[in-house]
């Protein structure tokens, strides 16, 4: 099975695909489709007609651990264990092992592409309309239509390395999209190295491929790693490319739309807002323009979107699926790593959890440390440490580590004026924040603190402003409150009756203290560690902070915040009223 229409009718005989027949509207109907079908877990998305469009569209399409499992052929956990198991083999080489996986051996062997000279993707050749193209507007605040799921294929001006990356491209013509290249990404390097030298960068985007590929561009690879290789590996089958029509470069031979085109050095235009995986809008920013100059495609393609915004959404599970398959690379890095887990409900980039095995003291910092120096981790804005025998992936026993071992005179890190993820906005200096880093990793000695008992009464007399709390596993108060909060904040890790719990985080009405996925978005997704951290106690020693007592975070939204993406209420209302129709027609 290869392509996206093979992907689909596989989907269809397991029961993972629905028809909609009905008409729908690209702009922001689909979406409102989409996001409900995720959270009632129903089938991947076919609507088979589009306002506007001859062409149908494809979603949800990897929105499940089993559509995960369909694409791959196997669960992402045996995929992790064939790779641990080949580097073990391989470092050093020992004939014998290497051997013993011969099927690990022949997907190395499938990882080079096939050059093919018929194409499907080049069954039609044409001029470029993108307004033909069921290109969605995805949230009502949106600057306009957004690709959302085209594989953006760039080489290296030097090396001639290829990269592709999935990367939002904002329709602003019929012939042109802006590039929306974060920083950490490939493509972006490879535009800073053809900018630096005045030359236009050749681009072409695949749109509508097998899904193994989307896998393989959204996996955080070693740079100069190629994303077609790794899909070869992945599928145990090469994958076909051809050239391109346009531009000398190879392109995915089985996508159902190629768009071709170049990036010009020194050319920006406003990109933006967008509602992205933050759950919040992203503000307007200037990004290349790409020029489309051709346009080829299958004779009846399929156009193929994901939609982003406030978790869960489908990249929950493509996310997922990659961190079960990239962890033994980065346990070859870091021997003392146990398990790395980043959490969808915080847009992945802004909470990790590492579990690791102390062999010496601190050496838990220094694994937090490099993994903050490693590919797209580098974009992780909070680690949190905790021991072997903790579930790295359970944020209840995570917060019990917390509890029970973090001192924050020992165990708190601050990084300030570090790189930080473009689509933060908390920091409010595109690219440029600070991380921290809580090390709950002791394993030896007492617990510091028994678990911490409040009254919700007495905490809510403390202030005025504040609505609501919840204390979790002893550890963490969360703290709903009216407006802005420091104020709100200076109080409570300063009030006696809070003292015997670790952390208190004050989060705005909008997030639901009751819902662990609310929380956790509301809480991580909306504060900046050097700016909205406050301890009980900060003393300086020389260069060095210590701090002590209750650990705050002011998580509320703040003036100068892009909005929460929401959604029309009329939308809400029409997909109400067709809701049975979209399933029964």
């Amino acid at each position: 099975m290869s392509g996206l229409q093979s992907f689909l009718s596989l989907l269809e005989r397991h029961g993972e695909l629905a028809r909609i027949p009905v008409e729908v509207d690209p702009v922001l109907e689909i979406t409102e489709i989409a996001i409900r079908a995720v959270k009632a877990h129903k089938p991947a998305l076919l609507f088979e007609r589009v306002k506007g469009s001859p062409y149908p569209a494809a979603l949800n399409l990897l929105a499940s651990d089993k559509r995960v499992e369909l694409a791959l052929g196997r669960h992402p956990q045996q995929i992790g264990a064939e790779i641990k198991r080949l580097l073990e083999a391989a470092m050093p080489p020992r004939p014998q092992r290497l051997l013993e996986e011969w099927r690990v051996l022949g997907r190395v062997l499938a990882m080079a592409p096939r050059c093919v000279t018929r194409a499907a993707c080049q069954e039609i050749i044409e001029a470029p309309q993108l307004e033909r193209l069921p290109i969605l507007q995805c949230w009502p605040k949106d600057a306009g239509k957004f690709l959302t799921c085209g594989l953006v294929v760039t080489y290296d001006p030097e090396t001639c390395a290829r990269n592709i990356g999935i990367y939002r491209l904002q329709v602003v013509g019929p012939d042109q999209t802006l590039m929306h290249w974060q920083i950490q990404k490939g493509g972006g390097f490879h535009y800073w190295k053809a900018e630096q030298q005045g030359r236009v960068l050749p681009v072409a985007v695949a749109i509508g491929t097998d899904p193994i590929l989307t896998i393989a561009a959204v996996a955080p690879l070693p740079e100069g790693i190629d994303e077609l290789a790794f899909a070869g590996f992945l599928r145990g089958r090469a994958v076909p490319i051809t050239g391109g029509k346009s531009q000398p470069m190879a392109v995915p031979a089985e996508a159902e739309f190629i768009l071709e085109g170049t990036v010009a050095p020194g050319e920006r235009r406003p990109e933006g807002p967008f509602g992205d995986h933050f759950g919040h809008y992203s503000h307007p920013a200037p990004f290349p323009v790409f020029r489309i100059e051709k346009l080829t495609r299958r004779r009846h393609p399929i156009y193929a979107a994901q939609v982003v915004g406030k978790p869960p959404q489908e990249d929950r599970y493509i996310g997922s699926a990659v961190q079960e398959m990239m962890l033994p690379m980065a346990k070859l890095i870091h021997p003392e790593l146990r398990d790395l887990w980043a959490y969808y409900e915080t847009g992945f980039h802004s909470l990790a959890v590492a579990s690791v095995r102390n062999r010496f003291g601190k050496e838990g910092m220094k694994t937090a440390l490099g993994l903050m120096g490693t590919g797209q981790m580098a974009l992780t804005k909070c680690i949190i440490l905790v021991d072997d025998q903790t579930d790295a992936r359970d944020f209840t026993a995570v917060l019990h580590a917390l509890r029970d071992r973090f001192d924050p005179s020992r165990d708190f890190l601050l990084l300030p004026g570090v790189p930080f993820d473009t689509l933060d906005f908390t920091s409010f200096t595109p690219n440029l924040g600070s991380k921290m880093v809580l090390d709950a990793s002791r394993c030896e000695g007492p617990a510091i603190r028994h678990p911490a008992k409040v009254d919700e009464a007495q905490v809510t007399s403390l202030h005025p402003r504040i609505r609501r709390t919840r204390l979790l596993e002893g550890a963490l108060l969360a703290v709903q409150v009216q407006g802005a909060g420091r104020d709100v904040l200076e109080v409570l890790v300063k009030a006696p009756a809070l003292s015997s719990v670790t952390l208190v985080a004050i989060v705005s009405e909008d997030v639901d203290l009751g819902d662990q996925e609310s929380l956790l978005w509301g809480l991580f997704t909306r504060f900046d560690p050097a700016r909205d951290v406050l301890f009980a106690d900060t003393e300086l020693k020389g260069a060095w902070p210590v701090y002590r007592g209750v650990l705050g975070i002011d998580a509320t939204f703040k003036a100068g915040y892009p909005d929460p993406v929401l959604m029309d209420e009329r939308v809400v209302e029409l997909v109400n009223r067709r809701w049975a129709q979209y399933w029964h027609a």
